[in-house]
């Protein structure tokens, strides 16, 4: 008897949820998440499931949960975080199952998410119709004799919000929303008046970025390579956003292929660099 099934996600599966993603994303001989990230792993999903409980699934077979998928409608668009099955259970058709889930959930939204190379996940993206654009990153020490000197980036805060938002919608269709208010809890953000803005996290690294012209983005960019040390990160590049390509040559950053871009209605957005999280 097949007793696989999809359903929704609950709070009380996230522990597990959490240890499911551990498996499916850590390398081998890759050292578990310390309990710090695991909790702030845990804090995070729980707001994409307080916000939107239909867009969080997950699989169950007869050892437990075995795949999860986060995804979330904001007004006319809708992201997917992220989203794996265990070893074992692929194959078995349960991964396509929940993202029959969480496509179904986006309706006829347009969205976007990053995607891996692996084979069989892109065959089944492209499959959904989404246009698998490449996607690059750079990752080094910032050469510091390069930074130039940038004027008019501030520290950003909640009263920002309602601007972000209608940027946000000029760029991807629609704000961030609560988003924004999350990641202002546990990250710096910055902001170029009313042209852009940018999160950056406790690596230094801006896990976010929107502006209404490239040059305002680069600025952005540097803000965050200037509050870098040793090796940096940035990712989620696209062909359309090659002005950061320009910030991180400059830099003396190594570039990369890294995945891609899977939207679907919709282009690229840009000035943007996509958050892993929150897209």
């Amino acid at each position: 008897m097949d007793d696989r099934r999809v359903r929704q996600m609950r709070e009380e599966d996230l522990p597990v949820v959490e240890r499911v993603s551990e498996r499916v994303f850590l390398e081998p001989g890759e050292q578990g998440r310390p309990l710090r990230i695991i909790q702030a792993w845990i804090e995070w999903a729980r707001h994409l499931l307080t916000v939107d409980p239909a867009g969080c699934w997950v699989s169950v077979g007869a050892g437990g949960i075995n795949g999860f998928a986060f995804s979330q409608n904001r007004g006319g668009f809708w992201y997917l975080t992220t989203y794996g099955v265990l070893p074992e259970a692929r194959g078995t058709g349960i991964g396509r199952q929940l993202l029959d889930a969480v496509l179904a959930h986006a309706g006829d939204r347009p969205g976007m998410f990053n995607s891996t190379t692996h084979p069989g996940a892109t065959r089944v993206y492209r499959q959904a119709r989404f246009s698998l654009l490449p996607e690059m990153q750079m990752v080094g020490t910032v050469d510091r004799s390069t930074i130039p000197v940038i004027k008019g980036i501030n520290d950003g805060d909640e009263n920002d919000f309602d601007w972000m938002n209608e940027l946000d919608t000029s760029l991807r269709g629609a704000g961030h929303g609560p988003d924004h208010t999350f990641l202002l809890n546990s990250q710096r953000l910055v902001v170029a008046g009313r042209r852009g803005y940018a999160y950056i996290d406790h690596h230094n690294r801006a896990t976010l970025l929107a502006a209404t012209d490239p040059a305002t983005a680069q600025d952005l960019l540097w803000e965050a390579l200037a509050s870098s040390s040793g090796d940096t990160l940035v990712d989620f590049i696209t062909s359309a956003n090659d002005w950061a390509i320009d910030v991180g040559l400059t830099a003396r950053l190594n570039l990369a292929t890294e995945g891609y871009l899977a939207v679907r209605g919709m282009p690229a957005p840009a000035p943007y660099l996509p958050g892993g999280r929150f897209l």
